[in-house]
C-alpha cells in the first residue's frame, strides 16, 4: 500500500463575498477531491492548539507529529539548514523579507511579491558588499521577497522581532493581523551582554540594509515601472541553534521552500529536490500558477519512481492568495490540483491510503494566519461518516471529530 499525504498551505479560509458566500474550497470544482472525500473519513484540524494562530514552522512541525511545546527551534535556523547555508551553533540565523518602506511606513512586507530572481541576487550583492558591522555576516536570497540572515559568532537569540505581523510570545512566533505600520525594533528579551548584542547588529543591519536599497538603481528602475521598491530587509525568528527531532523514517518529502525543506531534513526525511521556476518578470500570479505547476508535475514523477511507502507532499502557492485576499486565485489553485494531481492519485495510484489536510488557515478576509481549524479526510479505510466533499463545514462534520496536528499522523496509522 502507498501512503500519501498532501498539505495545501493555507487552505482553511472563511466566506468569502466575492465567492457569493463560499469559501474557495466550497467555490471550487473539484470532482476527484469529492470523489475521495466521499469514500473517506473526515474531520477538523487545530494545526497547533486552538489558542494560537500558527506561524508555518510551528504548523509544520506539528502536522509531522512533533509537539512544538517539547523542542527548543527557531525558524531562522531551519531555513538556513534548508538553504543549505553554512550554520554552526551559536551563529545567529534569521529570516528576513524584503520590504517596501515610505515615510517611516511599512507600505508592504512582501513587496507586492514582484521581485525577479535577478533582482534579489542584485539587492544581495549590494547588501553583502556595503553594509558595514563589526561582525561577520552574511545574507540569501531565497525564494521571492524571502531570505536568510546569518550573523557569524556567538550569540543570543532571546530577542523580539523586526517585523511586526508576527510576534514572539515565549518560544513562539504568532502570527498577527498586520494592523501596525510601523516596523519595530529588536529588543533585548533579557539583560544579557549576548541579548544586547544581538538586538544591536539586527537593528544595525535593518537601518543600512534601508539606506543601500534605497540608493540601489534597481528600485528607481521599479519606480518608474510603478512597481513597490525593495528598500529596507525586515527580520524574524532569531535562532542560534538546530534542534534534533525524532525521526519519520520511510518517508520520502517533496516541498519548495526553504523552511519546510530544512524541517523535513531534520525529520529523517529523503527529501526529493526540484528546480523551482526562477521569477522573470512582474506578473505575480503568472509565476506562482507556473510554479503550482512545476511543482505538480515533480510530484507526480516523484510518486511514480516508487522508491518509499510514505511520501509527504507540500504545496505551498494555496497559502499566498490569502494573504494577498485574492479568494478567486485561491479557488484555481484548488482547481489545478484537483485537475492535475488528484486526478493522478485517483487513475494511476494503486492501493492508496490518502490524507488532505492543510498546514494552517489563512482567510483571504484576514490576509493572515488565523485561529481556525483546516478540514483533512482519511481515504483508504471502511466510511464511516456522511462526509462528501473536502471543505471546511463538511469536514466539521466527519467522524474524526477535531483533533491536534501532533495527533494526526499517528491517529490516521501513518506513524
Amino acid at each position: 500500500m502507498v501512503k500519501i499525504i498532501a498539505v495545501l498551505s493555507g487552505i482553511g479560509d472563511r466566506n468569502c463575498k466575492v465567492l457569493n458566500g463560499a469559501t474557495p474550497l466550497e467555490a471550487a470544482k473539484t470532482k476527484n477531491l469529492d470523489y475521495f472525500a466521499s469514500k473517506s473519513n473526515g474531520g477538523s484540524l487545530y494545526p497547533t492548539n486552538e489558542k494560537i494562530a500558527p506561524e508555518s514552522d510551528e504548523a509544520f512541525l506539528s502536522i509531522l507529529g512533533y509537539d512544538i511545546n517539547r523542542y527548543t527551534y527557531s525558524r531562522g535556523p531551519l531555513e538556513a539548514y534548508g538553504t543549505g547555508l553554512d550554520f554552526k551553533e551559536g551563529y545567529l540565523a534569521l529570516r528576513t523579507n524584503f520590504a517596501t518602506l515610505e515615510g517611516g511606513k511599512l507600505i508592504d512586507r512582501r513587496v507586492g511579491r514582484s521581485l525577479t530572481t535577478q533582482e534579489t541576487r542584485e539587492f544581495a550583492r549590494a547588501i553583502n558588499e556595503q553594509v558595514r558591522l563589526d561582525v561577520p555576516f552574511f545574507f540569501h536570497p531565497t525564494i521571492g521577497h524571502r531570505g536568510v540572515l546569518i550573523f557569524r559568532g556567538d550569540f543570543s537569540d532571546n530577542v523580539t522581532n523586526v517585523d511586526p505581523a508576527y510576534r514572539k510570545v515565549g518560544r513562539f512566533g504568532v502570527a498577527l493581523p498586520l494592523e501596525n505600520h510601523q516596523i519595530n525594533e529588536s529588543r533585548p528579551l533579557d539583560p544579557s551582554k549576548e541579548s544586547k548584542l544581538s538586538a544591536r547588529f539586527i537593528n544595525e543591519f535593518v537601518k543600512q540594509s534601508n539606506v543601500v536599497l534605497s540608493a540601489h538603481e534597481l528600485n528607481f528602475k521599479r519606480k518608474k515601472n510603478y512597481l513597490l521598491s525593495a528598500n529596507i530587509l525586515i527580520t524574524r525568528d532569531a535562532g542560534n541553534s538546530l534542534p534534533l527531532f525524532p525521526k519519520r523514517e520511510g518517508f520520502g518529502a517533496l516541498t519548495s521552500l526553504p523552511l519546510e525543506i530544512g524541517i523535513c531534513k531534520l525529520a529523517g526525511m529523503r527529501v526529493f529536490k526540484f528546480e523551482y521556476p526562477e521569477m522573470k518578470n512582474h506578473d505575480v500570479y503568472a509565476h506562482l500558477f507556473h510554479g503550482l505547476e512545476t511543482s505538480i508535475k515533480e510530484s507526480i514523477k516523484f510518486i511514480k519512481q516508487a522508491q518509499f511507502q510514505k511520501y509527504f507532499i507540500h504545496f505551498k502557492e494555496t497559502d499566498l492568495p490569502g494573504h494577498d485576499n485574492k479568494p478567486k486565485e485561491k479557488k484555481e489553485m484548488i482547481e489545478l490540483l484537483d485537475k492535475k494531481f488528484f486526478a493522478f492519485l485517483r487513475d494511476e495510484v494503486k492501493d492508496l491510503e490518502l490524507v488532505v489536510t492543510g498546514d494552517h488557515a489563512t482567510p483571504c478576509e484576514l490576509k493572515a494566519h488565523s485561529l481556525d481549524p483546516v478540514p483533512f479526510l482519511h481515504y483508504g479505510k471502511e466510511k464511516r461518516d456522511s462526509v462528501l466533499r473536502f471543505t471546511e463545514h463538511e469536514c466539521k462534520q466527519g467522524s474524526y471529530g477535531g483533533l491536534f496536528g501532533k495527533d494526526l499522523l499517528k491517529k490516521v496509522g501513518f506513524l
